[in-house]
């Protein structure tokens, strides 16, 4: 049986929100990510980036046969902190040539010391919201910590120790990468689910130097790196005792000053491009 386009849908646009994270010194596998300390972020450029979105690939057996669609992702230095939003829409087309339209709204503001974020996620399906998510988490100096939602409900989840936040995980990867290293391994709180903290296994290719860039001059100074990150539900593999497949996995090429120009999003049943066609700078920062 298929799954039904609604449900895929909701899927998408609940994922689609961990895309754009904006460097601490990259640490050992199986050690956890320096916490209580001022994040380098060398060359990290405040900026506007938009994408479209196609579809590049459905699975069989699947319902979809057309995505299209459109992200906007901004970063702004607010000083003691970096503040992101991130806007995203796609329609999904069924077989039967059924279209129905999802979209998200996700912001954070995170302090560049790796300890503390605020976070708002709406989703909607067809115009009407279907989903908020909101509130604030705290990272203690092991990275261990607890995250306080005010959206779905009021609640309190304990966030397990090695626990870092979306903008430092860009940072550390981008670090890791630099120093020479290809896998990083982490639990992920990014406030885009109510249940807490997601395991996450970034792998990344060796370190380009800086080319020429001719669509986006802006980016010819800086050298990149191609990583791809899978999300893994932390209860299914505590219940299933190890590698579980991962819920969603997403592939970009990162620039040293934190522009993705190029992504992938799988959502398993259908694989999504992401193309930037638009960068700018925002003026401002300390």
């Amino acid at each position: 049986m298929r799954p039904s386009l609604l449900s895929v849908l909701c899927l998408a646009a609940t994922l689609a929100a961990p895309v754009g994270h904006a460097q601490a010194p990259a640490a050992p596998l199986g050690t956890p990510v320096p916490q209580g300390q001022q994040v380098e972020a060398r060359h990290l450029v405040p900026h506007r980036a938009a994408y479209r979105l196609s579809l590049s690939r459905a699975r069989d057996p699947g319902n979809i046969a057309r995505a299209e669609g459109a992200m906007v992702y901004e970063v702004v230095d607010a000083c003691d902190g970096w503040a992101t939003r991130q806007r995203f829409s796609l329609t999904l087309t069924d077989r039967d040539g059924t279209d129905l339209e999802t979209a998200s709204d996700y912001s954070t503001f995170e302090s560049k010391d790796g300890r503390r974020i605020r976070f708002s996620l709406t989703q909607m399906t067809q115009g009407a919201v279907t989903q908020r998510i909101s509130g604030e988490a705290e990272i203690g100096p092991d990275g261990s910590g607890v995250a306080r939602y005010t959206d779905p409900e009021q609640k309190e989840v304990r966030l397990p120790a090695g626990t870092i936040l979306p903008n430092f995980h860009t940072i550390a990867s981008l670090n890791a990468a630099r120093a020479g290293q290809r896998l990083l391994v982490a639990p992920l709180f990014d406030g885009t689910s109510d249940d807490g903290a997601q395991d996450t296994t970034t792998v990344m290719s060796a370190w380009d130097a800086p080319r020429d860039n001719a669509d986006f001059p802006m980016l010819s100074p800086f050298g990149s790196v191609r990583m791809r990150i899978a999300f893994f539900d932390r209860e299914a593999q505590q219940q299933g005792g190890g590698a579980t497949t991962p819920s969603y996995e997403v592939s970009l090429r990162y620039w040293e000053n934190g522009v993705a120009d190029e992504m992938q999003m799988d959502f398993r049943e259908f694989v999504v491009d992401g193309r930037m066609v638009k960068l700018e700078p925002i003026p401002g920062g300390c």
